[in-house]
């Protein structure tokens, strides 16, 4: 019932308190549970949850936005400047409202590619979700070029690691924007699971060298483990040089998963643009690749299919997909 669509909110009924039912029935799509015999105060509870998450207004009759969940197989594979760089290629697009949502619990680093700050975080939308309307959601994100953006904390809190479910801010961003990408700080623990799991597409972002590369098989096996569906995962090869590393045949080989792009390496152009805290421009050979990467998840490019009869590489991985 949860995959027809982010409009349908299920309420798990259950006969009693089973701890690992609930949390089946959350991992399995349900936005919320209640427990016989009911009371008044749990149905209060889990109806205020959904009405949350609908949207009213003018955007009553809006199409939900999707929402791209840009994940590293393991870090320094550049996924937040993948993030960062991809939220502002949708305004080509036609997206009047974009969301960046730094969504990483321990290192979210969005503040310092794009030199802004806030008192507010993704944690302050947490705890006042009850209350969300536009007016506090504008006090929370940093308008950046045309791009909302909505930072992680500055310090990590005491309990952060404790968070789990990052649905309140998604689906209020689901319905009040065009375009959402999210940061991801990885594939692991349950508030990244989560957002893999509120996504429309996830990004999982690798580079061709051989330990980013076995990271991205362990990665993509815990997902599959976790029930995340192959269907929406687009592994993105991120700083690609042709000549060095492993080429994209014998990556979607090895991994039994398609490339769905790559981006070339262009040190100069990123470090540019890091210093200055601006996106990178689109006539540098990763602004290029950005805009192309854009094309193919908005529909406007077909992706580019290649297949390999390299099966003698598959050994390169064979130990980890054992295991």
């Amino acid at each position: 019932m949860a995959r027809l669509g982010p409009g349908v909110q299920v309420l798990a009924l259950l006969a009693g308190n089973d701890p690992d039912l609930i949390l089946r029935c959350l991992r399995a799509g349900a936005s919320d549970f209640l427990i016989q015999p009911l009371t008044v105060d749990q149905l209060e509870a889990a109806l205020s949850k959904v009405a949350r998450v609908q949207p009213s207004g003018e955007q009553a009759g809006k199409e939900p936005a999707k929402v791209f969940a840009v994940m590293p197989a393991k870090g320094a594979c550049g996924a937040t400047t993948v993030a960062c760089n991809l939220a502002f290629q949708w305004r080509r697009h036609g997206a009047k409202r974009i969301l960046l949502a730094d969504l990483d619990l321990l290192t979210g680093t969005m503040s310092f590619l794009l030199k802004i700050k806030s008192v507010y975080s993704f944690v302050d939308v947490l705890q006042r979700a009850n209350e969300l309307d536009s007016d506090l959601w504008n006090a929370m994100v940093t308008p950046v070029n045309g791009v909302d953006v909505l930072l992680a904390p500055e310090l990590i809190a005491e309990g952060i690691q404790d968070l789990r479910d990052p649905t309140p801010i998604i689906e209020y961003a689901r319905h009040n924007y065009d375009v959402v990408v999210v940061d991801a700080g990885s594939v692991y623990g349950e508030w990244n699971l989560n957002q893999a799991r509120l996504a429309t597409e996830l990004l999982l972002v690798t580079t061709n060298e051989l330990p980013a590369l076995q990271a991205a098989q362990r990665a993509l096996s815990y997902l599959d483990t976790n029930r995340i569906g192959r269907w929406k995962v687009r592994l993105v090869v991120n700083r690609y040089h042709r000549d060095v590393g492993l080429s994209r045949e014998v990556i979607g080989t090895a991994l039994h998963t398609e490339v769905f792009d790559s981006l070339p390496s262009d040190y100069e152009a990123v470090q540019s643009a890091l210093m200055e805290g601006k996106p990178i421009p689109s006539s540098t050979p990763f602004g290029k690749g950005i805009m192309q990467l854009a094309d193919k998840l908005g529909g406007r490019a077909e992706g580019i299919k290649k297949t390999s009869s390299l099966s003698g590489l598959l050994g390169l991985f064979s130990k980890t997909s054992k295991t």
